[in-house]
């Protein structure tokens, strides 16, 4: 298989589109094969079914083969598995029974605003049967008796995940998280996973050695985190000072923060420097949250994690539909994304407290950064009181993401500043 780089991440999202994913089974052993191969870096930990983690308990593994509805008179088939794996409700017990129409459509979801489109629904920690179709086929299903069959299976095994992590000069560390238990849908969540092999893979191969260590993590959602926070979490709330989800990360209608619980950690900064002077930037507090931040920033956790999205997950209409399709998904968003991503990067390992290293202002004129002769033009715009404006906030104590805010200089304006400074041997 081609290297990471080799190939836009648009296509890793089209191979990776067919596979059935649920929070256990083969489907994401599968998605997960699949990242390893490209990223090495990543090994696989394992929890066993019945295994406790804090308030939670690994569940048994789910597989499953095919599904149908079929009109027992007409032999006409509905919901089938093999064509769209959204027909079948996540986690489904296996079923082969006869039902009367009537008996049976309680068990059929369908999105009566949304005809065309085919719900996204699980039941993983309750044992439960279901159909997803159209809402447009099914108001056209005519009474009688159907075919049940649902061919999974249950079975003690084993809920999966991969990291990674880029040792650094400090163990400090940048987290990165995103999760691969969804099916067929591309925005919600195959960007998610394929941004963060990407973010992986820039770094590797444009950092020979970083200051700081980057941590990655697949997984299934919820459960996966919550499994994965109660064996690192004491290691993570030690050494992560900075983290990010990465969810629905791959149109290109917007960019979305949520923040953490009370909008102050490093994460916070980060992204909202990151993002100052994009187009249609939204900002939520932890109040929407609804992925991953949940757990890494839970009572007991408090992680400084922050989610960041293209369109925010429920807040675009084709989130948990199979509507969410290669439609949805562009290579022009998910390298919007990516950049954000890079210009964080670059940020940390340029410097992340910027200090000038002399007292009172630095004569930039004798080092050729500040003009030496001074004429005063009323309304001309001064090209240089972003510098001044910089080299004034850089104390030390304030983040270059925070320094950014402050003087409103987007962060890659403000990262070029702190690298000429540092250039004339003027920042720690």
């Amino acid at each position: 298989m081609a290297k990471y780089s080799d190939n836009k991440m648009i296509v890793h999202i089209q191979n990776l589109f067919p596979i059935c994913r649920s929070i256990t089974g083969e489907g994401i052993r599968k998605t997960l094969n699949y990242f390893e191969s490209l990223n090495p870096e990543f090994k696989r930990i394992k929890f066993k079914t019945g295994e406790k983690v804090f308030d939670w308990e690994i569940p048994q593994e789910w597989n499953v083969k095919n599904a149908y509805l079929k009109h027992i008179k007409t032999g006409e088939k509905f919901a089938e598995f093999e064509e769209n794996n959204l027909h079948l409700m996540g986690y489904s017990e296996p079923k082969n029974c006869e039902l009367d129409f009537e008996e049976l459509s309680s068990k059929i979801y369908t999105l009566r605003n949304k005809p065309e489109w085919i719900p996204y629904v699980t039941s993983y920690y309750k044992k439960d049967w279901g159909f997803c179709m159209k809402d447009s086929i099914k108001s056209k299903m005519k009474s009688g008796k159907y075919k049940v069959f649902i061919d999974s299976s249950f079975k003690k095994g084993n809920l999966e995940l991969s990291h990674a992590l880029i040792e650094g000069k400090s163990k400090k560390e940048i987290l990165f998280s995103s999760y691969v238990c969804h099916p067929s849908m591309a925005n919600n969540e195959l960007s998610g996973p394929v941004l963060l092999n990407a973010i992986l893979d820039y770094i590797k191969t444009n950092f020979r050695k970083t200051k700081y260590s980057y941590r990655f993590i697949m997984q299934p959602e919820t459960i996966g985190s919550i499994a994965y926070l109660s064996k690192y979490h004491k290691y993570l709330c030690k050494n992560v000072i900075c983290g990010f989800n990465l969810s629905c990360v791959g149109d290109n209608r917007a960019y979305s923060l949520v923040h953490t619980p009370y909008e102050n950690t490093l994460a916070d900064y980060a992204l909202r420097a990151a993002l100052k002077g994009l187009g249609n930037v939204k900002e939520y507090s932890f109040l929407s949250r609804g992925s991953d931040e949940r757990q890494y920033c839970s009572q007991g956790i408090r992680l400084p994690v922050c989610t960041f999205s293209r369109s925010l997950f429920g807040q675009y209409p084709e989130y948990h539909s199979s509507a969410d399709n290669l439609d949805v998904v562009n290579q022009e968003g998910l390298e919007g994304s990516l950049d954000v991503f890079k210009t964080i990067i670059e940020a940390f390992e340029t410097s992340l407290y910027p200090k000038i290293r002399v007292k009172c202002e630095p004569q930039l004129g004798k080092r050729g950064i500040y003009p030496n002769t001074s004429f005063f033009e009323e309304n001309k715009i001064d090209p240089f009181k972003a510098r001044m404006n910089f080299i004034t906030y850089c104390d030390g104590e304030k983040s270059i993401f925070e320094v950014s805010d402050k003087i409103n200089l987007d962060l890659k304006s403000t990262i070029k500043e702190a690298k000429l400074i540092k250039k004339h041997n003027l920042l720690y």
